[in-house]
């Protein structure tokens, strides 16, 4: 993965672009409503920890992301924070939380209908009976005829970045490119493959793993009108 996104090569310049905390916010919002006694969470592709580390002043969590990169700038930036190194496709930590949560852009990075499987068994594995799961997915391909660019402040100063997006119906992969001149002058370049899953296909993902959805939000944390979903859902398993 880091091979394909500048972020992962970089944790730190992930941090300062991806500074929004707009996600923890709505992740945290939809567990108050759904699971208001929670006081664990195991949050699953958690990256350097960013949302993590706000989710951890409410809940005692732990983190755990593939890319061991990320995990060694969220143990030094963040060494308040229980953060694991694991594949959240087989990875078991051996206990059940309260909440469970993956958000970003992480079950999108899951392309194989099995493995997909695989990761929502992970979630029931992690959960208790009558708990939440809270996932961020796109559930709608981004499509625009022109590539974009824009200026992005960065701890070296400005970079610019153009992108551009193809979409694939039958594989259901949204393609994100991104061409990069650095403040240096050096230039980069990122594809970025991300699996849709639209919602009913989501649910029936979850519903497989024993969860029923009990809720399905925008970034906003309204109405669904957005390519990004959150989505709640109950543990009905044993």
């Amino acid at each position: 993965m880091e091979a394909t996104n500048l972020f992962y090569r970089d944790p730190a310049l992930y941090d300062v672009v991806q500074s929004d905390s707009a996600s923890a916010e709505t992740c945290q919002a939809l567990i108050e409503r759904h699971q208001p006694d929670a006081t664990t969470l195991v949050d699953f592709g958690c990256g350097t920890g960013r949302d993590l580390d706000i989710l951890a002043k409410r809940f005692e969590c732990i983190g755990v992301d593939l890319q061991p990169g990320m995990v060694d700038h969220a143990r030094r930036e963040r060494p308040g924070l229980d953060i694991r190194t694991g594949d959240m496709r087989i990875v078991r930590l051996g206990k059940r939380a309260d909440a469970v949560t993956c958000l970003g852009n992480s079950l999108a990075y899951i392309h194989d209908n099995d493995e997909i499987s695989q990761v929502f068994d992970t979630f029931s594995a992690h959960t208790r009976p009558g708990a939440v799961l809270v996932l961020c997915s796109p559930v709608s391909p981004i499509v625009r005829a022109e590539p974009s660019t824009a200026a992005i402040a960065t701890p070296h100063g400005t970079a610019r970045v153009t992108i551009s997006y193809a979409w694939d119906l039958r594989t259901q992969i949204n393609t994100m490119q991104r061409r990069w001149v650095l403040p240096s002058g050096d230039e980069a370049q990122d594809t970025i493959r991300r699996r849709v899953l639209f919602p009913r296909e989501l649910e029936c993902y979850a519903s497989g793993a024993g969860f029923e959805v009990v809720d399905m939000v925008d970034e906003s944390g309204t109405e669904l009108t957005g390519p990004i979903a959150y989505t709640a859902a109950r543990y009905t398993g044993g």
